[in-house]
């Protein structure tokens, strides 16, 4: 009894050190909150039945454990992202400022999750998108990657730089959006307050004029099938939509994947989620995703 105690006590350690790592790169291959959670969690039990004396290196096995249980899930619901009807949009990953003082969500802050990040990933074949991850944002080497992955170290490399030329540095680094925070975050806020209002002047001057909303309702609410370009086309659209849509619409602005987003609450209750990638000022692209599952994150 005294030995599963310990073991115990030994994998919270465990958890409490590796979870932010494990859940970001799970986050990163899925692009799902839940199924990054479920996963972390999974593994972490696994951990749990088998024990740690036989483990030389603990973060390599547990991010090998969450890998392959990345590959086996995106696998397992490869049918549904082809079904998919629409834009497929990561789920949202919402901090919110009781978030602030949470050693996992100070992790993620320093991490590239942006949605704009999560969408570049999506680009890679499965293998492709862990074998990016676990050397650009994990710092393993080839050998670490090919024993993760199942590939040669000389195939990992392969891997690696094609993914890498497949991607410019300034799509991949993100830096755009990382620059000036506080600048991002009154553009944001300008755009909630032209949302506010619906004014659809006011709306089309925080975006580029190339710009691209990108919608996605889970299936559950309706969304555009397509990507909708160009600030007039933009502006109009939203303000039109929000001015017929029933019910009392209120934003609020919160971290969404690192940057700053728009909470919408209809009556109170959390209905969709806006992010954006911003370029030179102007909002180049803005990420709709309505319904979100289980946000905030907590």
């Amino acid at each position: 009894m005294g030995a599963v105690i310990l073991e115990n006590v030994i994998t919270e350690q465990f958890y409490s050190l590796y979870k932010p790592l494990l859940f970001s790169l799970a986050y990163r291959m899925l692009g799902s909150v839940m199924d990054a959670e479920d996963i972390v969690q999974e593994a972490f039990l696994t951990l749990c039945k088998s024990g740690s004396d036989h483990i030389q290196n603990m973060k390599a096995y547990m991010c090998k454990i969450v890998t392959n249980r990345c590959l086996e899930r995106l696998r397992s619901t490869s049918k549904q992202r082809v079904d998919y009807v629409g834009t497929w949009l990561p789920e949202p990953l919402v901090t919110t400022a009781s978030d602030e003082m949470d050693p996992m969500q100070s992790y993620l802050q320093k991490e590239s999750v942006s949605t704009a990040y999560l969408l570049l990933l999506q680009q890679f074949s499965y293998v492709e998108r862990a074998v990016f991850l676990l050397r650009e944002a994990m710092q393993y080497d080839y050998e670490e990657i090919a024993d993760i992955v199942g590939k040669s170290s000389a195939n990992c490399r392969q891997i690696f730089h094609r993914a890498k030329r497949s991607l410019s540095v300034k799509d991949v680094s993100d830096h755009s959006d990382r620059l000036a925070p506080e600048k991002t975050t009154n553009l944001v806020e300008q755009f909630m307050y032209a949302l506010t209002s619906g004014d659809a002047a006011q709306i089309m001057k925080c975006l580029s004029t190339d710009a691209v909303l990108l919608t996605d309702g889970g299936g559950k609410v309706k969304a555009l099938t397509q990507p909708l370009h160009g600030h007039i086309r933009i502006s109009h659209s939203v303000s039109s939509f929000l001015k017929k849509w029933p019910g009392s619409l209120s934003y609020r602005i919160a971290m969404v994947n690192g940057q700053p987003g728009i909470v919408v609450y209809m009556d109170e209750q959390m209905w969709s989620v806006i992010s954006f990638k911003v370029l030179d000022g102007h909002i180049v692209s803005l990420y709709f995703v309505a319904n979100p599952v289980d946000t905030p994150h907590a």
